[in-house]
């Protein structure tokens, strides 16, 4: 497993924008899909965006796309969630996770091995 440690998250106005960081130790980013997932309070777990190892294809889900950016960095070995218009329903804690090497980009929870301890991210209204 990697372990992974996210970072950036607080408290920020409807219309602003976060960058949230996930620095990687154990594996290499650029050899496992990446992913960010959220839970609001009462809510399950979901998806938000997600990166091919290598970081040649993105996926997100609806509700951020145009909103959300996910990127890789090789040499910091750190994931980047840039989020930006954020919204009151935004708020949530963040999640940075891994698959396995070189597996197929997943949007699926259960598809991930390996996840931070999260960030939290608050959006006043």
């Amino acid at each position: 497993q990697v372990q992974l440690v996210e970072s950036g998250g607080g408290l920020v106005q409807a219309g602003g924008s976060l960058r949230l960081s996930c620095a990687a130790s154990g594996r290499t980013v650029t050899q496992c899909p990446m992913g960010w997932f959220r839970q609001a309070p009462g809510r399950e777990r979901e998806f938000v965006a997600a990166i091919s190892w290598i970081g040649g294809v993105t996926y997100y889900t609806e509700s951020v796309k145009g909103r959300f950016t996910i990127s890789l960095d090789n040499v910091k070995n750190t994931v980047f969630l840039l989020m930006t218009s954020l919204k009151a329903e935004d708020t949530a804690v963040y999640y940075c996770a891994a698959e396995p090497s070189w597996a197929t980009t997943s949007t699926l929870i259960h598809d991930y091995d390996s996840w931070g301890q999260g960030t939290q991210v608050t959006v006043s209204s």
